[in-house]
C-alpha cells in the first residue's frame, strides 16, 4: 500500500505538473525512475507488488501464494486512492483541474478504443515479461530488475503515451478517477492491463520460464 501511494502520487504530480515543453518525456521519466527507487526499497519488505495485474501473473507463475493475492490487490488499489488525494493536496486547484488530476483523457471516441486497448495490453505484457524474467523465474533473476523494470515503462510511456495514456496499471488508473470522478472509457485500463499480465504469465509458464516454472516442453 505505501509503495504504490508512493508510486501514484509522485506519477501524478508529474502529470499535473507537466508543461507543452517537456511532453511525455517528464512522465515517463518520473513514472519509470518511481517505479525503480520503490522496487528497489521495497524488495524485501513485500515484493515491490504495485501492480494488481502483475500480481496475479506472479502468482500464476509461482512467485507467490493464492491467500496474498487478494490482500495485495487490495492493498494495492488503497494506495492508489491515497496516492491520488496526495497529488491533489499538494498541486494547485487550478493545475490539477486542467489536468482532471492525472485522471487518463486521452481517449475522447469510440475509435480510439481498439488501439487503446491493444496498446495497453501489449506494453503492459512487456512490462510484466520483465518482472516475472528478472524476479520470478530462477534462471534468468537479475539483482539489475529495479533498472529493467523502471526503464520498460518509460520506453513504454515514451511509446504508447499519445495512444492510450500508457497507464499499465489499474492502481493508477482508479486513483485520480476516484477522487476527481472522471470514468470515461476507465474500464480499458483495467481489461488491457489484466489481459496483457495474463499473456505475460502463459508466455512465462509455457515457453520461456526454466524447467520449474514451465509446465510443457520440460
Amino acid at each position: 500500500m505505501v509503495g504504490t501511494a508512493f508510486f501514484v502520487f509522485i506519477g501524478c504530480v508529474s502529470v499535473i505538473e507537466n508543461t507543452e515543453a517537456t511532453g511525455r518525456f517528464q512522465p515517463a521519466l518520473v513514472h519509470g525512475l518511481a517505479v525503480a527507487v520503490m522496487v528497489a526499497c521495497m524488495a524485501e519488505i513485500s515484493g515491490s507488488h504495485f501492480n494488481p495485474p502483475i500480481t496475479i501473473a506472479i502468482y500464476l507463475c509461482g512467485g507467490m501464494k493464492l491467500n496474498m493475492v487478494t490482500p495485495y490487490v487490495i492493498s494495492q488499489l488503497i494506495g492508489g486512492v491515497l496516492g491520488a488525494a496526495m497529488s491533489k493536496v499538494m498541486t494547485t486547484r487550478a493545475k490539477y483541474a486542467q489536468a482532471t488530476g492525472a485522471a487518463f483523457t486521452v481517449l475522447q471516441s469510440e475509435d480510439q478504443l481498439g488501439a487503446a486497448i491493444f496498446g495497453e495490453a501489449t506494453m503492459t505484457c512487456l512490462v510484466t515479461l520483465v518482472v516475472l524474467m528478472g524476479a520470478v523465474n530462477h534462471k534468468s533473476k537479475s539483482p539489475l530488475v529495479p533498472f529493467l523494470v523502471g526503464g520498460a515503462i518509460v520506453i513504454c510511456v515514451l511509446a504508447g503515451g499519445d495512444v492510450s495514456g500508457t497507464c499499465l496499471n489499474p492502481a493508477r488508473a482508479l486513483g485520480p478517477a476516484v477522487i476527481t470522478n472522471y470514468w470515461a472509457h476507465h474500464w480499458v485500463y483495467w481489461a488491457g492491463p489484466t489481459g496483457g499480465s495474463l499473456v505475460a504469465a502463459a508466455v512465462v509458464r509455457l515457453l520461456l520460464g526454466d524447467e520449474k516454472t514451465r509446465v510443457i516442453l520440460k
